[in-house]
């Protein structure tokens, strides 16, 4: 059995990471989503600043509720962060196999991310949708994974599956940017210490300015991901025919645009930059604190499974 044991590295560390970070900055993730996928009606709104949804959930003594769904997210983050990372990996290292050069372009970049972006998004839509619902619901009466995902049809589970296909330019962009960085950043490394890698610190710069320059061009077509898969109110239960015409992708972007002007499109946009830029930032972190040992514990297994001997991995 041929295993490619160098992506399943790569695979494993991002998973972990994401994992990590997820749960960390989970609180903020709720008080973010619910933020965004408020419309404005009739000039009202219930929640005026990202604090609010805060206070809200402590008046209430709902403060757990801020957790509401964190294991349906988790388990989207690490199942999607692995297909992610095992693709983006796997992709790239066969482009350098077949064309023979010694690094990647930036275009060649950007299409290995952009596929393996789009793979993990249809393989793990179901989860994000479920795991959206779950966190816009009213704090307390958020529902099960599985009930979420049987309230409604099959098609249901893949909404905003189209949005989530565009935004695999976010993740495609955030990387790139990150991977060219981090080249950039080792060169002069690699002439004192043939093992050279990014510190920590160094780690979490790069990957807070590569998400939010990925952020802050595709904020748009998220906070119209999150109206689309968010929860339905008791009333709108009622009117489940209005209510999913109100959410295809156009009723949305005109909505917005009725109600709260050309500003509303980039409604919550520092909170989400605070919130992606944290989490992409940690993720990454990790992952490049982990990956070599990760590699170790994957050779030890694949010692202990009898696999064959893959390629020889600087450290």
């Amino acid at each position: 059995m041929n295993v490619d044991l160098e992506s399943l590295a790569e695979a494993t560390s991002g998973a972990i990471g994401s994992l990590l970070s997820t749960t960390i900055l989970y609180p903020l993730d709720t008080c973010k989503t619910k933020y965004q996928a408020e419309a404005r009606s009739h000039g009202r709104q219930r929640y005026k600043n990202l604090s609010d949804v805060l206070l809200e959930a402590i008046a209430n003594r709902q403060v757990l509720s801020l957790y509401q769904g964190l294991g349906t997210k988790n388990l989207q983050s690490f199942i999607s962060q692995f297909v992610y990372f095992y693709g983006y990996s796997y992709f790239k290292r066969m482009y350098l196999e077949k064309s023979g050069y010694k690094s990647i372009g930036t275009r060649a970049n950007l299409l290995i991310a952009a596929a393996a972006g789009a793979c993990t998004a249809v393989v793990t839509q179901p989860l994000d949708t479920a795991s959206s619902r779950m966190q816009t619901s009213d704090f307390g009466k958020s529902k099960g994974l599985l009930h979420t995902l049987t309230e409604g049809t099959w098609s249901d589970a893949f909404d905003g599956l189209s949005i989530s296909l565009l935004l695999t330019s976010n993740p495609a962009i955030q990387y790139t940017v990150f991977d060219q960085l981090k080249q950039r950043a080792l060169k002069n490394k690699q002439n004192k210490d043939d093992k050279a890698s990014l510190s920590a610190f160094m780690a979490f710069v790069l990957g807070a300015i590569s998400k939010s320059v990925a952020t802050c061009l595709t904020y748009p077509a998220i906070r119209c991901k999150v109206i689309i898969q968010s929860a339905n109110s008791e009333e709108a239960n009622t009117k489940k025919e209005i209510k999913k015409q109100q959410k295809t992708i156009s009723a949305v972007l005109y909505g917005i645009w009725k109600a709260e002007g050309i500003l509303g499109y980039f409604k919550g946009l520092k909170a989400q930059i605070l919130k992606t830029v944290l989490s992409s930032a940690l993720l990454l972190m990790i992952k490049e604190k982990i990956s070599a040992t990760t590699w170790v514990l994957i050779l030890a297994i694949r010692r202990f499974l009898l696999l064959p001997s893959p390629r020889v991995k600087n450290l």
